[in-house]
């Protein structure tokens, strides 16, 4: 792989200067700002913030784009299976109904029901690359160090840093298992028949899962070796202290939460309705 996926991307940001936590509270805000809420207009705005952020950070969109292919592809998916459900619940929510398109039954399509699905497609594209732009701006040291400072225990801190370090690493052996594969003949392009892919999959899936149970067990003995748990307390070479830029973002985001609240149910409702 040229990119490996969800790993730490190094770049010299305002985005990555800032601390671990602070990167993790700020996108708990973010998701309650966007997940509350099912005005458009405050979706549109969060939407055209987090692509700012984006670009401030200057994570090119090739280095996550597989993943965001997925998400796009489960999307997908997530709005067919809500029209074949509940075709009719945007009508339900704004009272009206504009069709568009009489098919049969229950199933005619109304402007309603697409405004809905768009509003729901929107918070997928508010948060999700929010979420992929914290995992690979953040050091998985430093954020470790971060939650340990503010209460979290350093068990449980140091287990986090392990599972963001693993993902780059079960990337590579996937990648180095497919290749050692490939060369004794085991076809995975797109020349062979799906069943067939999918029992050549096997023998990829197989060996990487042995590979990362042996390294669960090294690093476990390390760990033990090392004396790891043994006292309530440890230091950390990546521990950050808070700068004057932590602190005035967090009073942004937490200000944006506060406004998109208030925007949201100063009427009573979570919903945005232009069909009034």
């Amino acid at each position: 792989m040229a990119v490996e996926m969800l790993s730490y991307i190094e770049r010299n940001t305002p985005i990555h200067r800032l601390t671990g936590v602070t990167k993790l509270v700020c996108f708990i805000l973010w998701s309650f700002a966007a997940m509350l809420t099912y005005d458009t207009r405050i979706l549109l705005f969060l939407f055209v913030l987090g692509i700012v952020i984006f670009i401030v950070s200057k994570i090119k969109l090739r280095e996550i784009s597989f993943v965001l292919l997925f998400i796009l592809v489960f999307l997908l998916l997530n709005n067919a299976a809500i029209y074949l459900f509940s075709p009719q619940e945007g009508v339900k929510i704004y009272g009206s109904s504009t069709v568009i398109a009489d098919f049969f039954g229950r199933y005619n399509l109304t402007l309603e029901q697409i405004f809905y699905q768009f509003n729901i497609t929107l918070k997928y594209f508010t948060v999700i690359p929010v979420a992929l732009l914290f995992i690979v701006t953040t050091n998985p040291s430093e954020f470790a160090a971060s939650l340990n400072k503010i209460g979290v225990s350093y068990r449980i801190s140091y287990a986090v840093a392990l599972a963001l370090r693993y993902i780059p690493d079960v990337q590579r052996d996937y990648q180095s298992i497919a290749l050692s594969q490939q060369a004794r003949g085991i076809d995975m392009s797109k020349n062979e028949k799906l069943f067939k892919r999918l029992k050549n999959a096997a023998s990829i899936i197989i060996p990487l899962i042995l590979s990362s149970l042996d390294k669960i067990e090294t690093i476990s003995n390390a760990m033990e070796l090392r004396g790891f748990g043994k006292n309530n307390k440890r230091t950390w070479y990546s521990a950050r202290a808070f700068q004057p830029g932590d602190y005035i973002t967090l009073i942004v985001f937490t200000l944006i939460l506060i406004v998109s609240l208030v925007v949201t149910f100063y009427d009573g409702s979570r919903f945005y309705n232009p069909f009034l």
